[in-house]
């Protein structure tokens, strides 16, 4: 079974930028997905991108700040994050959906699940 390792969070003040990556222990065209989860708070999609890299999503809070992408040669996932704001704090954890090479929002149609990494944004 595929294995996640997120890296890249940290303290950023308002504004400013971080780049997440997720490196799979395993070489696959699987969907990679990023979720969120805010102290107190459910967790929640963030972005998307299929087997193919030819479907992308993002929630409606990140459009246009995030951008996911993929290096096949290096099977990492990537999560570019600009413009960062206060309510983006929260524990970034990405995940593999390995059955299905389609992007999905979805939480519960991924299987594989990286440790998290924190992300805290200040004012």
């Amino acid at each position: 079974q595929v294995r996640l390792v997120e890296s890249g969070g940290g303290l950023v003040q308002a504004g400013g930028s971080l780049r997440l990556s997720c490196v799979a222990s395993l070489r696959g065209t699987f969907t990679m997905g990023w979720f969120r989860q805010a102290p107190g708070k459910e967790r929640e999609f963030v972005a998307a991108i299929s087997g193919s890299g030819g479907q992308i999503y993002y929630a409606n809070s990140v459009k246009a700040r995030f951008t996911i992408s993929r290096d096949y040669t290096k099977n990492t996932v990537s999560l570019q994050m600009n413009s960062l704001k206060l309510e983006d704090t929260a524990v970034y954890s990405c995940a593999a959906r390995s059955t299905y090479s389609s992007a999905s929002a979805v939480a519960s149609e991924y299987d594989t699940w990286g440790h998290g990494t924190q992300v805290t944004v200040s004012s």
